[in-house]
């Protein structure tokens, strides 16, 4: 074996390729027919999008896994841990796996170059395969139709809300990005398209494909209820009264598409509706307007949206916790190819005061360029280059009446959390 160490492995990977992102298939393709990748489950759900695919994946399989189904799930990137990738019923796969998995894929190489993403992504599948689940949950990387995922062919497509984002990569509008992401669809596959709005291009390709679609807001809905913490789920002949399993008030558009792509897989009018929503009890997912207790005094919520839209959900969930007395500051740190002046734009009448975080990684930038990127009416308090110097001001400064949000980029995040 090359190496006997999982952050070795990692590390060797991160120099293997010329390009952190080189989207295409031929590579990654090519070796997975050396891999014999093939049926890596009954049953294929893949998800594509731009936000909400780290919750919708969460949603379904803890579901499915609960309802007696064997589950594999597939998600990046990580918070702390590589193996939070990977889950197999529920549980991350361990280093000793990972690692096997990572011998096989260097051998059937041969002198094919991989990027870290296309490396992971071949051993994901090749340890779902050897597992055989009912389910396999794969969220797309980046865009869809280049994306080493797209080698998989779903049984069911999830198209979550489709924003800006990654421009570079994908095209500076939603019908180029909704293009890419509609990659992922295949003939006669049915989709999930949970946005209300999606773009032309996504319509014109399951139109194309002649894909059965349930579109947001068209097809399907969730709604206030009269009972408190409650929503009820209304699709054409089904309705639901659901608990919404994660924080925030965007989550309950991504629980509404989990149900309806639940529909097209089982006959959800066997279940019990009380089974129904049970089912999504205990579903977790970390950093995603998630709480944490912390030694700060303060209420403390972290969450990894980084774009336009991702920030438009935070503020509308921030100003629902939001007390006259409350007093909501944002730790912010982001990379330099994110839309950095639109994003604090959101939270405009929300956020009573910015600190600003370096972050010392590729892409990322400084809290001066940071900064220097803003409107000179946003109110920036204080600038840290490292998390443990704004713990230290937070613990001195915040009361229990204030809130603060660290948010901006999963670096942002994994740094909080690693810190504390």
């Amino acid at each position: 074996m090359r190496f006997q160490i999982l952050d070795q492995w990692l590390d060797w990977q991160l120099q293997l390729h010329t390009k952190s992102i080189d989207l295409g298939l031929d590579r990654v393709s090519e070796v997975a027919d050396r891999l014999r990748i093939g049926s890596i489950a009954k049953q294929i759900i893949t998800v594509a999008g731009t936000n909400g695919k780290g919750s919708t994946v969460a949603c379904y399989e803890n579901w499915l896994y609960r309802a007696g189904f064997s589950v594999a799930s597939y998600t990046s990137p990580h918070l702390l841990r590589y193996n939070e990738r990977i889950k197999l019923d529920m549980q991350m796969v361990a280093d000793a796996p990972l690692c096997e998995a990572f011998e096989v894929v260097d051998q059937a190489r041969q002198d094919t170059s991989l990027t870290y993403f296309e490396f992971g992504t071949l051993a994901a599948l090749w340890l779902i395969q050897n597992h055989q689940p009912d389910y396999a949950i794969l969220e797309v990387g980046l865009g869809g139709r280049l994306d080493a995922v797209n080698i998989i062919d779903a049984d069911l497509v999830h198209l979550t809300s489709i924003g800006i984002d990654h421009q570079e990569w994908l095209g500076d509008s939603r019908e180029k990005i909704g293009f890419e992401k509609a990659g992922v669809l295949r003939a006669g596959v049915p989709v999930v398209c949970n946005d209300s709005q999606p773009p032309q291009s996504v319509l014109d390709e399951i139109e194309r494909l002649g894909c059965q679609c349930l579109q947001y807001q068209r097809d399907f809905n969730i709604v206030e209820c009269d009972e408190e913490g409650k929503l009820d789920w209304l699709g054409s002949e089904l309705k639901f009264r659901l608990t919404p399993p994660l924080a925030g008030i965007h989550q309950r558009q991504n629980l509404a598409g989990v149900v309806a792509g639940l529909g097209l897989l089982l006959p959800l009018d066997r279940y019990e509706p009380s089974a129904v929503a049970q089912n999504f009890d205990g579903t977790e997912l970390a950093g995603r307007f998630q709480r944490l207790a912390t030694k700060l005094e303060a209420e403390v919520y972290i969450d990894v949206g980084h774009n336009h839209d991702a920030a438009k959900a935070l503020a509308a969930s921030l100003s629902v916790i939001k007390q006259p007395s409350s007093r909501i500051v944002v730790l912010l740190g982001m990379l330099a190819d994110k839309e950095t002046a639109k994003f604090v734009a959101e939270f405009e009448g929300i956020v009573d005061g910015w600190w600003l975080l370096s972050l010392n990684c590729e892409r990322g930038l400084s809290a001066d360029a940071i900064e220097r990127r803003l409107d000179s009416t946003v109110k920036v308090e204080y600038k840290f280059s490292n998390v443990e110097a704004m713990i230290n001001h937070a613990l001195s400064s915040l009361t229990n009446q204030d809130i603060i949000l660290v948010t901006g980029s999963f670096v942002t995040v994994e740094l909080f959390l690693q810190a504390l």
